[in-house]
């Protein structure tokens, strides 16, 4: 079998967080698409982050694209050269001020793969110990909200997890707690 061929790749727009190119690829029976649009986005992740005293933490920061502030489970990108289990922890620290010893993969999932490149990496983190003060980006104004296992899963159930990665990293965290019960 043929496989997909790419004719032509332009940049539109090079930035670390916003990198845009136009393609033009040939079908396996010789369609041409041109142009194509995709937007390269390095590895995120984002965790379930429990702690040891049985609190799901949330943040809660404004996003401008939908002009409001979403309820969110905390964290970012992965660096250059880091591991999404060292980049998860990462940005818990960051985040929330928590360490996590007990960081277990979910899943990996593609939010939009008709138009963008990268992965999440979904994380499952328990036995959150605070270690320390937030450590933000300057764009980043992150406020901290704790609920009970119980209410974060009202908040699934209910549509008020918004960011579509982070209400299916709750739904497989879930499918793992419920197993160990």
């Amino acid at each position: 079998m043929k496989d997909f061929e790419i004719l032509r790749s332009e940049y539109i727009n090079k930035h670390i967080y916003f990198t845009a190119r136009k393609d033009a690829y040939k079908t396996p029976d010789g369609k041409i698409v041109d142009p194509y649009f995709v937007v390269e986005l390095p590895m995120s992740v984002c965790a379930l982050a429990i702690t040891e005293h049985g609190k799901v933490i949330f943040v809660e920061q404004y996003r401008h694209p939908l002009q409001k502030k979403l309820l969110e489970l905390p964290g970012g990108f992965v660096d250059a050269g880091e591991t999404p289990e060292v980049a998860i922890g990462r940005e818990l620290l960051e985040e929330t001020g928590h360490q996590f010893d007990d960081i277990r993969f979910l899943a990996s999932t593609a939010a939009n793969p008709g138009v963008l490149n990268n992965y999440t990496q979904l994380f499952l983190c328990r036995g959150g110990r605070k270690v320390s003060g937030q450590s933000l980006d300057p764009n980043e104004e992150i406020e901290l909200k704790f609920y009970s296992i119980e209410d974060a899963r009202v908040l699934l159930e209910q549509n008020k997890i918004e960011q579509s990665m982070h209400a299916l990293c709750m739904f497989y965290a879930f499918q793992v707690l419920d197993a160990e019960q």
